[in-house]
């Protein structure tokens, strides 16, 4: 098998690094008899010290369809599904190897699951973000699933010598319907193995009314015992013979570099082994290391402690003295002058020289951290002709890019193995942290060494969620509905992270909630004025969705409030009749990636979602002083969600009393997994919109750690917390994406509820600052 060129690494080394318990064998999803695996194919079974090796050849069945990338049988009849995306709390292991198992009939005691290693031309896209595992690759591995099952088949008949079409493979048999004869399944993988792929018009799918799986929730997390016996292995986990430990100074302000430093005092520090710069690469940004000093020492403690006795003196670079309050003011200044127009409905000049009334409102979002509960960590060994990793990265497939790059190294010669991730956020996404590894590694000739980020490291140098103003004018007629709508979106892109000196949106930005506004408004126009980067800007749960949702719903309630009318009923009349919109006609060119003949916005859906949360809060009741209800809707990741919440403002303080969250996702394929994300995502999103916040001065982070970037403690959590699934479509249909989509209306739902509470609006995150909390 094809997996990496690493000379000196075996298959053993690599198992045993990641799970010293397991056996190869078991680790490898079987004995000699298996139908081909992500991570070995049938007739490729490694000697115990062979070194790895890996490329195309090593699959040359292709992906996604063959049952040969994602299934392996062992002569007992235990499956084991492989999981071409990054497991990072959301169940993607659990649901992959439940939607393929399905389709197979396996009995779901006797599935096991296995993780591919970062290889596009076996796996396809790996990158584990946009929610869209299971959106994009439902299909394909219910495909793969019933291919395998009928390769089993054809395999049982022909050693039987009757037609495949009496022949039944189901819960880890192969039945002959007419002789009653039956026999374990795991007797024919290696033969079925050997068969042509069955056309893929020929599979007969299982019908949803026979599902077992799919649809029902009560399949629990497949890593389950791992994760609540400590026996489940994160990239903070790994152990190979030798390693060494390394943390890195990095500039404290972005781009900055060294202008000098010692090491005399750092090297004195017991246990450390060598103190080195690493080099910062030129712009673009892209996953580049920031550079810094590197300390390599016998273990982290010691590492970190050499770093603390390094005397540094920094070059701070262009962006020293940005001050993000001084920057929020030059964007507010932005928003007030006319920008790049992203889309013009009507005549919206006469509408707003005709109205009888107009609102105007600047709402502000602040820089943000994902701060995964697992800070970036990768162990690496990198020599000048290879390098073989370890780590918990959502993007294997890039990390493999990069690092070939970095090193000078062909793909071939890299191999990205990707462990369990302790939460990602899109941070994983961006692996600077796996080439700083390898890199510590090469300067220690080609020795193991794991390079760690400290919680400090993580917050101080992230890739920030973007910073934002949003500024929205409104044209009321005499009932107070809107006959005009003007929105500038001012806010650093993620494109700054690619394309040196980007100030504009990209297309997949304003997309977010932003040029695909759903309302039934007839003159709208967007516009989008520049805004310079100066911190990284990268992927963030839900991304822009989280300033336009936040400014497009608060506004909503506060043109409400102008008219005089309830909050929700009003959203609803915004959003109008019921009715399907197309993404190009509202100028989003980018429909999350979608074909927008099939993914099109359904106002209904959306309106529906706002009614169930609305039903679940209990809308319209009664409550005592300084309690109110707020509500939000949004359309994003191609899914509807709506958040109802009542929060009580006493002595200051916030305090979010129960959330109603609806979702519609179209088919549910997990609903156990559906309803925790939507936990998850409020829990996020309370921190967001009460807490959070990431400022600078004079270009560098003011928070470090949780005591200054606070986040959602569980004594704040709701005490009441709903989630209400909206099926809708066929298993045929198109699925929605579930991970990211429960955030956005999560701040302003909180933010109108506190408005209801108090008669304060407040158009600022994070809301506490308000209060004095």
């Amino acid at each position: 098998m094809t997996v990496a060129r690493n000379p000196g690494v075996s298959v053993e080394a690599a198992r045993s690094a990641l799970n010293p318990d397991v056996s190869r064998r078991a680790a490898l999803g079987g004995a000699l008899a298996l139908i081909i695996s992500a991570s070995l194919p049938s007739g490729v079974l490694a000697k115990e010290d062979e070194p790895l090796k890996f490329g195309r050849d090593a699959m040359p069945n292709g992906w996604r369809d063959d049952p040969r990338v994602f299934v392996a049988i062992d002569p007992e009849g235990i499956v084991t599904v492989t999981c071409h995306r990054s497991e990072m709390g959301q169940g993607v292991r659990t649901s992959i190897a439940m939607v393929v198992a399905e389709e197979l009939g396996a009995d779901w005691s006797k599935v096991r699951v296995a993780q591919a290693w970062g290889d596009e031309t076996v796996f396809g896209n790996q990158d584990t973000d946009g929610s869209r595992s299971l959106r994009h690759f439902f299909m394909p591995l219910r495909r793969a699933g019933a291919a395998a099952r009928t390769m089993l088949e054809q395999a049982a008949a022909a050693e039987w010598g009757v037609p495949a079409s009496e022949v039944v493979a189901g819960d880890q048999m192969v039945r002959h319907e007419p002789s009653g004869r039956k026999e374990n399944w795991g007797r024919f993988a290696e033969r079925a193995s050997k068969l042509p792929l069955p056309d893929p018009a020929s599979l007969k799918l299982r019908a949803p009314a026979d599902f077992r799986y799919i649809g029902k929730g009560e399949i629990g997390l497949i890593d389950n015992h791992d994760f609540t016996t400590g026996k489940a292995n994160y990239g903070i986990d790994v152990r190979l013979d030798g390693l060494l430990y390394a943390v890195i100074a990095r500039p404290p302000v972005f781009r900055g570099r060294v202008r000098k430093f010692d090491a005399s005092a750092a090297m004195k520090v017991p246990g450390v082994l060598k103190v080195f710069e690493i080099e910062p690469s030129p712009p673009p940004t892209e996953f580049n290391p920031l550079g810094g000093v590197a300390v390599v020492a016998r273990n982290t403690w010691a590492a970190i402690k050499g770093r603390e006795a390094l005397k540094i003196e920094w070059d701070d670079g262009p962006n020293a003295s940005y001050d993000s309050a001084a920057f929020r003011t030059a964007l507010e200044e932005s928003a007030r002058k006319p920008g790049k127009t992203v889309r013009a409905d009507g005549d919206v000049d006469a509408a707003f020289a005709a109205a009888k009334q107009r609102v105007t409102a600047e709402y502000y979002v602040p820089h943000l951290a994902q701060a995964p509960m697992e800070p970036p960590v990768a162990t690496a060994r990198a020599t000048d002709t290879s390098c073989e990793v370890w780590t918990c990265t959502q993007a294997p497939q890039a990390t493999r890019a990069n690092l070939a790059k970095r090193l000078g190294l062909k793909l071939d010669d890299v191999r990205v193995n990707v462990t369990l991730l302790g939460g990602g956020f899109g941070r994983k996404s961006k692996p600077d942290y796996v080439v700083e590894a390898a890199l510590c590694s090469r300067a220690m000739d080609g020795a193991p060494v794991k390079l760690t980020w400290t919680r400090e490291d993580d917050i101080s140098h992230s890739y920030y969620h973007t910073v934002s103003v949003e500024r929205i004018e409104a044209a009321l007629d005499e009932r107070g509905f809107p006959t005009a709508w003007l929105h500038r979106s001012v806010a650093p892109t993620i494109g700054s992270t690619y394309v040196e000196g980007a100030k504009n949106e990209l297309p997949f930005e304003l997309g977010m909630g932003l040029v695909n506004l759903p309302f039934a408004i007839p003159n709208i126009r967007i516009e989008n004025p520049e805004a310079p980067a100066h911190v990284r800007i990268g992927w963030f749960r839900s991304v822009s969705n989280i300033p336009h949702a936040f400014a497009i719903q608060s506004f909503a309630a506060e043109l409400a409030h102008a008219a005089g009318r309830d909050p929700k009923e009003y959203l609803l009349e915004l959003i109008g009749p019921d009715r399907i919109l197309d993404a190009a006609a509202l100028g989003d060119v980018w429909n999350y990636g979608e074909d927008p003949a099939v993914y099109r916005l359904d106002t209904g859906r959306l309106k529906r979602t706002i009614e169930a949360a609305a039903a679940g809060v209990g809308w319209g009741r009664k409550l005592g002083e300084g309690r109110g209800l707020g509500i939000a809707g949004h359309y994003s990741f191609v899914t509807y969600t709506a958040v109802a919440a009542e929060v009580e403002v006493k002595d200051g303080e916030i305090a979010v009393r129960q959330v109603d969250i609806a979702v519609d996702c179209g088919p549910q394929v997990n609903p156990e997994r559906i309803r925790s994300q939507m936990e998850g995502a409020v829990i996020m999103g309370m921190g967001l919109g009460l807490s959070a916040e990431i400022t600078f001065k004079d270009g560098r982070s003011e928070q470090r750690n949780f005591d200054g970037y606070d986040l959602t403690r569980i004594d704040a959590s709701p005490k009441i917390l709903n989630v209400h699934l909206l099926p809708s479509g066929d298993y045929d249909g198109p699925l929605g994406g579930v991970g990211e989509p429960g955030v956005p209306p999560v701040a302003p739902a909180i933010a109108n509820a506190v408005f209801a509470a108090t008669g304060k609006r407040i158009r600022g995150l994070p809301l506490n600052k308000h209060f004095g909390a």
